[in-house]
């Protein structure tokens, strides 16, 4: 499976690493490419670089790992019709940076009537988005180690076959695996982006991830 993975900022790098240590086929696309080319000779990363356009061809499957407000944005400039059919795993949170945190809590632009990833299907209906990566810091999003603890990934998207390639793909990085269904559960996955940040924002501590307990 080749990965095309849209976005150049630390998400985006850390998961075209990720993928390309895991020996899938890896591209990674950016507005501008000089910047990745540079990057890649720095950090070793083996896999190749390009436009937006020319990575969301490439993959089979997509990653969206740009700032929630320019998502569509990055759809647009990558060709919708490279979308059709293929899973896209969406990492992102509609952040709203024009405001400050308020205690902590950061403010999202999308309201609780329909979610970012929602709002993205529903742009590229025939798309298979599925939620995960959205809750939890870039370093810790591949092979996280809290010793004997496996952290969760919760997940949703609308088409069961994504998902399941999806959960595959979080399995093999390290992660336990809750699957909660639909894409309308993606307002309430997007929200533990905010609760996540609380500790960073207050205490400046980034270094965690959430873990369901069963008995």
């Amino acid at each position: 499976m080749k990965i095309g993975v849209l976005g150049s900022g630390m998400v985006g790098k850390v998961l075209a690493q990720g993928f390309s240590n895991h020996s899938y086929e890896v591209m990674i696309g950016s507005r501008d490419k000089k910047k990745l080319e540079v990057w890649k000779d720095e950090s070793g990363y083996k896999g190749l670089v390009g436009s937006f356009e020319e990575t969301s061809n490439f993959g089979d499957l997509i990653i969206l790992s740009v700032k929630g407000a320019k998502a569509i944005e990055a759809i647009n400039l990558s060709g919708i019709d490279n979308f059709k059919g293929k899973i896209v795993i969406d990492t992102t949170n509609p952040i709203d940076d024009t405001k400050q945190p308020e205690n902590g809590v950061i403010k999202f632009f999308t309201n609780s009537e329909q979610s970012l990833m929602e709002q993205l299907q529903s742009y590229v209906p025939e798309a298979k988005f599925v939620k995960a990566f959205n809750s939890v810091g870039a370093i810790l999003m591949v092979n996280p180690d809290f010793g004997d603890i496996k952290p969760t990934m919760v997940i949703c998207g609308n088409d069961d076959n994504a998902r399941n390639e999806v959960t595959k793909i979080l399995e093999k990085f390290g992660w336990e695996v809750e699957d909660m269904g639909k894409a309308n559960a993606a307002g309430t996955i997007e929200n533990l982006c905010i609760l996540w940040c609380i500790p960073g924002f207050l205490r400046n501590e980034w270094s965690h991830a959430f873990k369901i307990l069963k008995k």
